[in-house]
């Protein structure tokens, strides 16, 4: 064979191997362009999620700081309403000793009688039983 042909085989030959590497290469940068491609959506979606998140996290401390904000407002009401109770209690009595048919320690056992058969109070304070309302209530915490 001639050396002319020989060396036009060995340049072919490298012209080829040439585009073959860079045909490789090409493909190999779209497969790697495909593949962030897909993980910036993956990114971006999971930035949604996270915002979606934070906005439920959010809504739920303002639902949870309304509760509080109730429950404290409940619990001041029965202080008041309590208090309440003790002045009534304290007329009755003070009542009963001005009337001198009365007896101021029947008149205080027959408040606290009728208070009692109204309501009753768990252990934590809370009311647990209302005549008023003929049916237990129950204490969901």
């Amino acid at each position: 064979m001639d050396t002319g042909v020989i060396i036009a085989i060995v340049v072919a030959a490298l012209i080829l191997l040439a585009v073959l590497w860079f045909a490789g290469r090409k493909g190999r940068e779209r497969r790697f362009e495909t593949r962030r491609h897909e993980a910036r959506e993956i990114r971006r979606e999971a930035e949604v999620g996270t915002a979606e998140a934070d906005k439920t996290r959010a809504e739920a401390d303002v639902q949870a700081a309304e509760a509080r904000r109730q429950e404290a407002q409940a619990r001041e009401r029965a202080a008041t309403a309590d208090e309440q109770h003790r002045e009534a209690r304290d007329r009755h009595i003070d009542a009963a000793k001005k009337d001198p048919d009365a007896d101021p320690d029947e008149a205080a056992a027959q408040f606290d009688a009728e208070r009692s058969q109204r309501f009753e109070r768990g252990e934590d304070g809370e009311v647990v039983r209302d005549e008023q309302f003929e049916q237990p209530r129950t204490t969901d915490r």
